[in-house]
């Protein structure tokens, strides 16, 4: 990343901007302390926007926000783009866009007033649907009413029986149905004459009736439930009629308002842009950030476009300008799908380094070394070259289709080396021995290999650190990283030496280095050092989760075979083992996945990775039109 600072004079800010924005590659600092040289902000103000500007920025501000309240009323649907010139019809749109953003309201009012009066209805027929079978005799009977109750206590049944009785002489009939939160929902029949008593008592008793509404009254129990079906048709289609309406307005004006939307939010950026501009009297000063590879193409595009007229200028990085610098992601083809992993963290700082190259390299072969079968990488390698073209407009999707292929390749290349096929079946039906190690049985040798394969990483990782220091010139954080190098080379070796890998002798001077080294050690990493050692010891050790992982996916795998070896039959035999070793590939996806990518971000990034970084926003026209190229 690059300091830059652009001069011109002032009546070329505006093409500037444009020309910065169309590019997408300078973010602007807004602020000039730090940036500029000394005694030069005395002389620098903000650049004040003119009554003119204000206005448009205060007139395209309320034309976004209507718009985007019209978006939130209209349906997401496929059309077509719009090529109109945004800036010839914005006058017209700003008419336009009231009317439509009040038919969209009124439709939506509507909708929601259907949607209101279709709930009741269900309600309603909630008892009389279920119940209609009951009244097959209601047209014999056309004196029947009918009165809903709401029963908040099923205990209290039996006094409404006794009560109806009493009122009616036993000509009544009481179902009831659940309803929600557990109470019961009750439809009590009479005749005409009785419902008015009826209803009176309930009320005395304080008993809640559901109220029909009134264009019931004067129906039968079958013309209640007529009613219910042809207003809900009726609803049903009105609301699909107003779907209809929302979709043709989209159909036809969304492709311009996305247009007109986006060329506002790249001139509202210009013009927000200009508040981070300073000036003198005659000339205007941008301060910002960019890639250092892209300096040289916005010299050339200035210079096509403005000659001498403007000055690029590549500030030199002081110490106080690494807390501001801004932090872009930029990686070759084969790490960039890895960077999906590290977007699940906070940016690196400035000073630190990109973790993407170094998971884009250990995390396919800690994939590999824990699931390690030749048969499950096949499958999953057809998988995410089938996932890959599937979702290859989905950039989240397509990137973890590439680490799945990547991954699949190192487990193809670790099962042909553990010997494993769908676990053992090549030395159950072809007698091919492994080429290295048999992981069911060397549970010793694996555990030597992984405890290895975690001290090369964690070092790596305090080496990593070492750099990391240097960048930000912290010494004696350096020194306390290599210290820990040299403490830890020194125990393994005093470990080793108990198994006789090294003479006996040897652990002598070392004891005394150890001695001598762990002052030092205080020295450069204060009294919590000793701890921080412990740790990085402990992140050794957690290593030997690739042996343990691995081995529960190889014993479920053997355990399939062997399983369905006594079947007895063919058939059954290979549904079987095809279940399991289904379950041991879905696992084989997550649990190696969960693991490597703990051992990455607890482990290793701990050793060097510094969080806090700020991302870089360069200025652009908008998200629609993409950027630029120079």
């Amino acid at each position: 990343m690059s300091k830059i600072e652009i001069v011109g004079p002032k009546d070329l800010l505006q093409d500037v901007l444009n020309v910065l924005s169309s590019l997408g590659i300078f973010q602007i600092e807004p602020s000039s302390a730090g940036i500029s040289e000394k005694g030069q902000e005395e002389d620098l103000r903000s650049f004040s926007l003119d009554e003119k500007t204000l206005f448009e920025r205060l007139f395209l501000e309320d034309l976004r926000e209507k718009i985007e309240k019209l978006f939130s009323f209209l349906p997401r649907i496929p059309v077509r783009k719009s090529y109109l010139d945004p800036q010839s019809i914005l006058g017209t749109l700003a008419y336009t866009v009231e009317k439509h953003l009040s038919a969209c309201k009124s439709l939506e009012e509507r909708k929601r007033i259907l949607r209101r009066e279709l709930a009741e209805l269900k309600r309603y027929s909630g008892f009389l649907f279920t119940l209609e079978a009951l009244f097959k005799d209601a047209k014999a009977a056309p004196d029947l009413d009918v009165i809903g109750l709401t029963i908040k206590d099923p205990g209290a049944i039996e006094h409404i029986e006794v009560l109806l009785s009493r009122l009616t002489g036993g000509k009544f009939k009481l179902f009831t149905i659940p309803v929600e939160n557990g109470a019961l929902g009750g439809l009590i029949t009479i005749e005409k004459t009785l419902s008015e008593k009826v209803s009176r008592a309930l009320s005395s008793e304080q008993i809640p009736e559901m109220p029909f509404p009134e264009s019931f009254d004067l129906l039968s129990l079958t013309g209640k439930i007529s009613f219910i079906q042809q207003r809900s048709s009726a609803i049903n289609a009105e609301i699909e009629g107003i779907e209809r309406e929302r979709q043709k307005i989209c159909t036809r004006w969304w492709p311009i308002y996305t247009t007109v939307y986006a060329w506002i939010n790249g001139r509202l950026a210009l013009l927000n842009a200009t508040a981070s501009v300073f000036q003198t009297r005659m000339c205007f000063f941008i301060h910002g950030w960019m890639s250092t590879e892209d300096v040289a193409g916005l010299k050339r595009r200035m210079a096509s476009s403005f000659g001498p007229l403007v000055v690029i200028e590549e500030k030199e990085m002081l110490q106080k300008d690494l807390d501001r610098v801004p932090v872009m992601l930029k990686n070759p083809s084969y790490f960039r799908p890895f960077e999906l992993f590290v977007r699940l963290l906070p940016l690196p700082s400035y000073t630190s380094l990109d973790p993407t190259p170094f998971i884009a390299i250990f995390f396919p072969v800690f994939f590999g070394m824990i699931l390690g079968d030749a048969g499950y990488g096949l499958i999953l390698l057809v998988m995410s070259l089938i996932l890959r073209k599937r979702f290859a407009a989905k950039k989240t999707l397509r990137d973890g289709a590439q680490i799945l292929l990547i991954s699949s390749v190192y487990t193809i290349f670790f099962g042909i080396l553990y010997g494993e096929f769908f676990g053992d079946l090549p030395q159950r039906l072809l007698g091919i021995e492994p080429l290295c190690v048999e992981r069911r049985t060397a549970i010793i040798p694996m555990l030597y290999f992984t405890l290895t394969v975690g001290v090369l990483h964690v070092l790596f990782g305090l080496f990593l650190g070492i750099v990391t220091a240097f960048k930000k010139r912290t010494k004696k954080k350096a020194l306390f990283k290599f210290l820990s190098i040299l403490l830890i080379f020194c125990m393994i070796i005093i470990l080793a030496s108990f198994f006789d890998v090294f003479p006996a002798v040897i652990s002598q001077p070392v004891i005394i280095a150890i001695l001598l080294l762990s002052p030092l050690l205080l020295f450069a990493g204060g009294l919590l050092a000793p701890l921080e050692l412990l740790k990085s010891v402990g992140n050794i050790i957690s290593y030997v989760r690739i042996m343990a992982i691995g081995l529960t996916s190889v014993l479920l795998a053997f355990m399939a075979n062997h399983i369905a070896g006594l079947t007895g039959n063919i058939v059954i035999g290979i549904v079987v083992a095809g279940m399991l070793h289904l379950l041991n590939i879905i696992l084989g996806v997550f649990s190696p996945t969960i693991h490597a990518l703990r051992l990455h971000y607890v482990e290793f990034f701990s050793k060097f990775l510094e969080h806090g970084g700020k991302e870089f926003h360069p200025l652009r026209k908008g998200d629609d039109e993409g950027t630029g190229s120079i």
